[in-house]
């Protein structure tokens, strides 16, 4: 059985050095407010994994309590990736797109790729990150925010 995922998350920027993306660390005069470190990219992978195996979506497993309060989203992913594999699913492929108008995510691309492989243990063929700017519209064309979009397959063993 095949089943697609989408995920998406979006949150506020900040004055601050840097945000993450993927796991990658990357300089910008913004930051992400966020409960946990922020990471979109990530959070938007582990929905659209919870999505594609039916099993809800990322607050049903980490809410916004003291627990996770600046937690490093890697954590997440690996639990929700491990929750996947168990239920006997197999990532085929990832395709994501961050949408911001700054910072410039293209050059970053596929340092986010490796780091997202070597969390998932997959092939940097089974993982595509591009991004777009929003043509200046919106909160996130003014520059206020940061969004990512997430669709992948999964394949049950």
């Amino acid at each position: 059985m095949i089943r697609v995922g989408h995920g998406y998350d979006s949150h506020r920027f900040k004055d601050g050095d840097f945000i993450l993306l993927g796991g990658v660390k990357i300089p910008s005069k913004k930051s992400i407010v966020a409960h946990s470190d922020g990471d979109i990219l990530i959070h938007a992978i582990c929905d659209a994994l919870l999505g594609a195996s039916g099993n809800g979506d990322l607050g049903k497993y980490f809410d916004n309590s003291d627990e996770f309060k600046n937690m490093d989203s890697k954590f997440f992913l690996e639990k929700i990736n491990s929750k996947v594999k168990n239920d006997g699913y197999k990532i085929i492929n990832i395709d994501a797109t961050v949408i911001t108008e700054k910072p410039s995510i293209s050059r970053h691309s596929q340092k986010i790729e490796s780091s997202l492989c070597d969390l998932l243990k997959l092939k940097n063929s089974q993982i595509n990150v591009k991004s777009k700017s929003n043509d200046k519209l919106g909160y996130v064309g003014r520059n206020e925010g940061i969004e990512a979009h997430v669709v992948l397959l999964l394949e049950k063993k």
